[in-house]
């Protein structure tokens, strides 16, 4: 028996993407699929995909990158192209200091703007990050579920700014130090206690309770980084820039 070919229905391409984009089927990063792979997953034509995307795409839905693939979202604002340069001459205590005064407020606004199925995805990237065996893995699903929380919050701007902030978690060195600064078991679970609490005052729409619960965990974190670099420093080994 020869296999059948795959459908070549863009109506129906759009509705099983659509699901896809509901169910939270993109990487911790955003990145969709490949159109082969999703050729393969959903038994469509890859034109069928594409112009389902095409749709997507025009819809705001998602951006396509040349050379690197299509992710969920608006596509980012031209100053974006900038974070190299932001990157190169930054340290975390500057990066600290922002994420101190923006993430508060989008965990205030997610517990006014968050859906259910908002509240849902970041109980299981929550959940992702407690499943991880590795720092690599933990430090990209805690990326995941920050960014979500700051997609919920609904302020486009808001979030530009946060993806300028989130872009340091990139750099090798300051993953280096963040992974050092919470090594510890009793370090990593409060963190993930901390989580659940920030998440519980989203679902309760309690924004006041979001918002602090957001501001004592980002001021654990920056206790722990302050420490780890003056550790470093009192040994020869400064740690001060990014990059």
């Amino acid at each position: 028996m020869q296999e059948a070919p795959p459908k070549e229905n863009s109506n129906y391409a759009l509705e099983k993407l659509r699901d896809l984009l509901r169910d939270g089927g993109a990487g911790a990063d955003g990145k969709l699929p490949t159109e082969r792979t999703l050729s393969e997953k959903l038994g469509l034509s890859r034109r069928a995909i594409r112009r389902a995307l095409e749709v997507l795409e025009a819809e705001g839905a998602i951006w396509r990158k040349q050379g690197s693939g299509t992710y969920v979202g608006q596509k980012p604002h031209a100053w974006s192209a900038q974070l190299e340069a932001i990157v190169a001459g930054t340290n975390f205590m500057e990066i600290m200091e922002v994420r101190l005064r923006i993430e508060p407020q989008l965990a205030q606004l997610a517990a006014l703007r968050a859906k259910g199925s908002d509240v849902d995805r970041m109980r299981e990237l929550a959940q992702k990050i407690l499943g991880s065996e590795d720092a690599d893995a933990k430090e990209l699903w805690d990326g995941a579920l920050h960014r979500q929380i700051a997609q919920a919050a609904g302020n486009q701007l808001f979030l530009s700014i946060f993806d300028v902030i989130n872009r340091v978690r990139q750099d090798d060195a300051w993953q280096s130090i963040r992974e050092r600064a919470r090594s510890s078991a009793n370090t990593m679970n409060i963190s993930n206690a901390q989580h659940a609490a920030i998440i519980d005052a989203i679902a309760s729409r309690d924004p006041a309770k979001a918002g602090e619960a957001m501001r004592q965990h980002l001021l654990m974190l920056q206790e722990r980084l302050i420490r780890q670099t003056s550790m470093e420093q009192m040994e020869g080994d400064p740690l001060g820039h990014v990059s």
